[in-house]
């Protein structure tokens, strides 16, 4: 066989790969689960294990938070058992296209954009994005911010309000800087990288409440929409999602989801 066929050969190969891994692709994407799910008796949750009180490591290491009690609360009545398995969390929806996790729940904010790629659930929770800084700043509202750095998490909801809303902040800041986790946009806020970070208002509050020196930091309410968070999964999974928010209406009613915000957040549930 001459070199020409043999890279000819290579490239039909290549190109029958890429049709039938996007065939697969979609296929995946169209099918619901459910009863595979049954047969594994196992549903594999994906989140930022550093995203507090949502769902984070505690000192002894034990996974915990918001979010973390309330999916296992949600599956012990389904009689599955819950994975947690940490992820990039800019890259959450090709972990869950791509069948390395079954669902996406952390916090995850409700947005047109990611409508288009996922399921929502119905919301369970609502929230809205403020500023963190360090009182010795005086940096006490978007205006303040005017030629200072900006610190914004990666493929976030805040990082897409900050984009789409630009009137609220973007106007004033010089620059951002991006990173995988808030743990390390908060280290750099605190020697001064950057001046504020733009983040959840449960995280803020948590991690505030819980520094050496709480009067150290300044929490700044700013002028993004309230956000409702759900969990995300496959469009295909109808059957999973149904439970699920079937589920989470009983716990709603029954006084768990209550029980669940005042041990994170110290007040009931807002949805």
């Amino acid at each position: 066989m001459t070199k020409k066929k043999v890279i000819g050969n290579l490239i039909v190969l290549a190109v029958l790969l890429l049709v039938v891994g996007g065939i697969w692709f979609k296929t995946q994407m169209k099918t619901d689960t459910w009863s595979k799910t049954v047969a594994d008796k196992t549903v594999v949750v994906g989140l930022d294990d550093t995203f507090v009180p949502m769902g984070f490591r505690d000192k002894d290491g034990k996974l915990v938070g918001f979010d973390v009690d309330l999916a296992r609360d949600t599956f012990k009545a389904l009689g599955l058992k819950v994975k947690f398995q940490p992820i990039d969390w800019s890259m959450k929806e090709t972990e869950l296209k791509t069948g390395h996790i079954d669902m996406i729940w952390n916090g995850y904010t409700i947005t047109p954009d990611r409508a288009k790629k996922v399921a929502f659930s119905n919301p369970y929770h609502s929230d809205s994005q403020v500023l963190i800084t360090m009182a010795s700043s005086h940096i006490d509202s978007a205006e303040a911010m005017k030629g200072q750095i900006v610190g914004l998490q990666t493929g976030s909801s805040g990082m897409s309000a900050y984009n789409d809303d630009r009137k609220v902040l973007k106007q004033y800041v010089k620059s951002s800087v991006q990173y995988d986790t808030f743990d390390k946009a908060l280290n750099d806020l605190q020697v001064g990288r950057v001046q504020g970070v733009l983040i959840d208002s449960d995280f803020a509050r948590y991690y505030v409440a819980h520094e050496k020196d709480p009067e150290a930091y300044k929490i700044v309410k700013l002028g993004y929409q309230p956000e409702e968070f759900a969990v995300g999964f496959r469009k295909g999974d109808v059957t999973l999602r149904t439970k699920v928010n079937a589920e989470l209406a009983k716990l709603q009613a029954n006084g768990t989801i209550n029980k669940i915000s005042e041990k994170y957040f110290g007040t009931p549930n807002e949805k």
